[in-house]
């Protein structure tokens, strides 16, 4: 009885943090003002933030096949990139973002002769990577937001002591995974990288053009932070760690939620199409 009862208070928990977040969030700023920042945002910018993101996510399942191939699991680009979005879709309402990984783990286990154990480290490395990528991108960022100080570029150092550290894991704990690193490394970067300049379109699209390194900076560490299992689907944390990021570099807090929520918008009507495969005869995992 116990056991059954524990994933339950789990979910309740994080309904309760995802909920007490965008409460504190939106009582904080002005809501009023923050759907009408949205409404007059400019169509032509947020269409192509809308592309960039869909071929981040279409590169970031070549990534996710090439672990895959790794183990031993050959299926069809096609079909990763079904079974990719549709783990987007089920990350919209499962706990965190990675309840969608469980699932895609659930049926590549049901279709292939490769242990669960296996197939769950190949998706999670295949998160770290991206989460790699991220944190990389915001130390560069970091050293261009105004007020840091000329210590800053020390934190350049981070850089190849997380990439030589994180190589190190691969090769001491997952050598079957080593011949992909270089590779889905250099696809992270790129992932991320679209990822970035969508949010650069957002802010565009709200008519922002003063510290936008700030902004940007601050957008990638609630990337980071919207990764963990803390809430559901990962809103609330992001919209959470863009307010204190605000407040901490002085920047407009109604436009920063303003962007978290644009973003999070673009994820769900990408994310939203993942229910094809989720109805119906499912999805076939074709080699």
């Amino acid at each position: 009885m116990k056991s059954k009862l524990k994933p339950f208070f789990k979910v309740l928990l994080k309904l309760a943090i995802t909920v007490a977040a965008l409460w504190y969030v939106f009582s904080r700023i002005e809501v009023q003002q923050v759907f009408e920042t949205i409404g007059q945002s400019k169509l032509f910018f947020l269409a192509g933030a809308l592309l960039l993101f869909v071929l981040s996510k279409m590169l970031s399942s070549v990534r996710l096949n090439s672990f895959l191939a790794s183990i031993g699991i050959h299926i069809s680009q096609l079909a990763n990139m079904k079974l990719y979005l549709l783990g987007m879709y089920y990350n919209l309402f499962l706990p965190g973002g990675i309840g969608g990984d469980g699932y895609k783990i659930y049926l590549l286990n049901k279709r292939f002769d490769v242990p669960a154990r296996r197939i769950f480290w190949a998706v999670m490395m295949d998160r770290i990577i991206g989460v790699l990528a991220l944190g990389c991108m915001a130390v560069v960022l970091f050293c261009f937001v105004p007020g840091m100080g000329s210590y800053a570029w020390y934190a350049w150092l981070l850089i190849p002591f997380s990439v030589f550290a994180t190589y190190l894991i691969f090769r001491r704990f997952f050598p079957y995974l080593l011949p992909v690193f270089r590779t889905t490394n250099l696809q992270s970067l790129v992932v991320q990288l679209l990822q970035l300049l969508s949010a650069l379109l957002i802010l565009l699209a709200l008519k922002e053009t003063g510290n936008l390194e700030s902004y940007l900076f601050v957008f990638l560490i609630s990337s980071m932070v919207a990764v963990l299992p803390l809430t559901i689907g990962g809103i609330g944390s992001r919209e959470f760690t863009f307010m204190l990021g605000a407040q901490w570099l002085g920047l407009d807090l109604n436009l920063s939620i303003a962007l978290s929520l644009l973003f999070y918008l673009l994820t769900v009507f990408t994310s939203l199409w993942g229910i094809i495969y989720s109805i119906g005869p499912g999805l076939k995992l074709d080699k």
